[in-house]
């Protein structure tokens, strides 16, 4: 097996350093490179042409956003973004994932942390996970100009299976890895007509859901915002969980339902966590919760449509070829869990079908 072949992109000697530390130590990676800057990470880029760079976004002489173009250009490959837990770095981090980037790490959770061990095998895991993947660069450029021109492509692929029409009360969406690009190709097709909520965990830090949900807020024809604790649902909003909370659902006075943000379960992988969102929405909507599960590493979620299609649920689940990686679904279609598998160009289509 050939080793995967790394660029690391960074102005700091520390973060190049230690990136080059939790990298090089697997056996499969191969730091080839690093570089101080932009500019010398776009020429590295073209000569060596990596398997995957990791690329800072604040930069001298040449910054990332500006150099992730060029080399999205000239020498396309996996880029992982190396961001801020800012505002800012959050804005920065979701422009480059529009403009090719892959995912993205934090700065002040990938170094400076008593879980460094933990941190490392999830740095290690998400390179392998996107390089894994196959024809990760062409099904990126056909997701990217798709997002771009906010219409399907004709290489999507046909659903496999049906989702029964049941009358869903709400719409619980899970998704990770690639998910603010691939949102932005669901959301903003997401039927002004539709008369259920729509709960989504998308695996991110603080401040980083917030850009997110006003993004798509701004691209859609919905009300998209990120959840507030003792918000009462509405219908037809798209509530995203913000990061580093869990999202719950509890009823109150007069059948409203409100929603609950909390630190607690404090053991599990992700927070927040598609498991917990998935199980507290099936608590209040029963059979009537229509699961969808996209594009991300591992298998969050799976046990919260386990539960689903206990009581007599279905999910929706997005195929391998048009994820950036396939995990997240892969795992409920594996267990035998999903009703339909669809390209992501097919899945706002599909839900507008089931609850408009």
């Amino acid at each position: 097996m050939e080793k995967i072949r790394i660029l690391i992109v960074d102005d700091s000697a520390f973060m190049r350093k230690s990136l080059s530390i939790m990298l090089g130590s697997d056996p499969d990676i191969e730091i080839v490179d690093t570089a101080r800057d932009g500019l010398d990470g776009y020429e590295k880029a073209v000569k060596l042409k990596p398997d995957v760079v990791t690329l800072d976004i604040e930069m001298p002489r040449m910054d990332g956003l500006t150099a992730l173009k060029k080399i999205m250009k000239d020498a396309p490959t996996s880029v992982i973004m190396v961001s801020s837990l800012t505002t800012e770095g959050a804005e920065a981090t979701l422009s480059a994932m529009e403009s090719g980037a892959v995912d993205f790490i934090a700065k002040e959770m990938s170094f400076v942390s008593v879980n460094i061990a933990g941190i490392k095998a999830e740095l290690v895991g998400k390179v392998k996970a996107i390089v894994k993947q196959k024809r990760f660069k062409s099904r990126l450029s056909r997701i990217h100009s798709a997002a771009a021109l906010g219409k399907t492509t004709a290489s999507a692929s046909a659903p496999k299976g049906k989702l029964p029409q049941m009358g869903y009360k709400a719409v619980a969406l899970g998704i990770s890895t690639g998910g603010p690009l691939s949102l932005q190709k669901v959301i903003p097709h997401i039927s002004e007509k539709i008369r259920t909520p729509i709960f989504i965990v998308q695996h991110m830090p603080p401040k980083f859901t917030r850009s997110l949900a006003d993004r798509l807020n701004n691209m859609s024809k919905v009300n998209v915002k990120e959840a507030e604790n003792g918000e009462t649902v509405k219908s037809g909003t798209v509530y995203i969980a913000p990061g580093g909370f869990h999202l719950n659902l509890k009823s109150g006075l007069g059948g409203e339902k409100r929603i609950i943000i909390a630190e607690e379960p404090s053991n599990t992988l992700h927070r927040p966590s598609v498991d917990v969102m998935m199980n507290s929405v099936i608590k209040e909507y029963g059979k009537f919760t229509l699961g969808v599960i996209m594009t991300g590493m591992g298998h969050d979620g799976t046990e919260g449509v386990k539960e689903l299609k206990k009581l007599g649920g279905h999910c929706l689940a997005q195929d391998e070829a048009s994820c950036v990686v396939y995990g997240m679904p892969k795992s409920i279609v594996d267990a035998g869990l999903a009703d339909q598998i669809a390209p992501l160009e097919k899945i706002p289509f599909l839900i507008n079908n089931a609850v408009v």
